[in-house]
């Protein structure tokens, strides 16, 4: 196989001594443009508005301020809006997998005739720009088909739309593809049903996948903005996002930037939690053997 440096070249010492130079300069070059922006909030909101404000910006603070992250904590209510952003992701994120992976079991193992063709028409959604189905998805959690509900205020205006997410059927479906047909046909002579079969022998080794799924569910629910904007016009039920905005005018920027570290701190702890898994979840299914 050619390459720019032939292995001799990286064998010899001058080789391995550029060899660790370049990687050594990569790795801090990509680990502080990634850790940059953190350091950066986490600062800022530890600073001074004054300082906060001030141009040009400082990168260390004259003087630090941490007590700043309790008057966030206590000047705009994070506790109560923590809660109903937790209630709505959680929700979402059990809506998604309650949906999903039966949706996603079915695709891949039961082969239902013009599966293909449904398959198609989900992954052809993601081709229409999210503000696209704001209108006609607003109408519909307004006047709940059938059961003519209004679901304006309530969680479940964010749970139903959430909950058929055709990104995560075809993550599921693709992870699906690779269980070998033989565990489900021995299932079913044991007399298995396809639920038995999905929750007995299924979900244990589709961890790495769901953990994937249930990452991006909760992520995307707690990071949303304009949806929740939309169907939380009481100030009372908002979740993180549209509160911060809400406040955003009155608020000293320091306490408000202490907010926002506040807000992300679960989804960095999620993510650092669980890394393993969605790195494994990422590639499983990738490769057939």
């Amino acid at each position: 196989m050619r390459t720019l440096v032939s292995p001799g070249a990286l064998r010899s010492p001058r080789g391995k001594l550029v060899y660790g130079v370049v990687f050594a300069c990569t790795l801090v070059v990509f680990v502080l443009a990634f850790m940059f922006p953190l350091y950066w909030v986490v600062t800022g909101a530890m600073k001074s508005p004054q300082e906060l404000a001030q141009t040009p910006a400082t990168l260390v603070p004259h003087e630090w301020h941490p007590e700043t992250f309790a008057d966030a904590w206590d000047q705009l209510s994070l506790g109560k809006y923590f809660l109903n952003t937790l209630v709505v992701a959680g929700g979402a994120w059990l809506a998604q997998l309650a949906i999903d992976v039966p949706a996603a079991f079915a695709l891949s193992k039961l082969r239902p005739k013009f599966g293909n063709v449904v398959l198609g028409l989900m992954l052809a959604t993601l081709m229409l720009p999210a503000t696209a189905l704001l209108v006609p998805t607003y109408v519909t959690v307004t006047d709940l088909p059938l059961l003519h509900l209004n679901l304006i205020n309530s969680p479940a205006a964010v749970w139903l739309p959430a909950a058929a997410n055709a990104f995560n059927i075809y993550l599921l479906k693709r992870f699906f593809d690779q269980i070998p047909d033989e565990l489900i046909e021995a299932a079913r002579l044991d007399g298995a049903g396809p639920v038995r079969t999905l929750w007995r022998i299924i979900l244990p080794i589709s961890r790495p996948i769901l953990a994937v799924v249930s990452i991006l569910a909760v992520v995307t629910a707690w990071k949303d903005f304009i949806w929740p904007l939309l169907v939380f016009p009481d100030t009372e039920k908002q979740t993180l996002s549209v509160m911060l905005q809400r406040v955003a005018i009155d608020m000293p920027l320091n306490v408000l930037v202490a907010g926002m570290v506040l807000a992300s701190l679960p989804m960095v702890a999620l993510f650092l939690a669980f890394q393993r898994q969605i790195l494994a979840g990422l590639t499983a299914g990738s490769l057939k053997g």
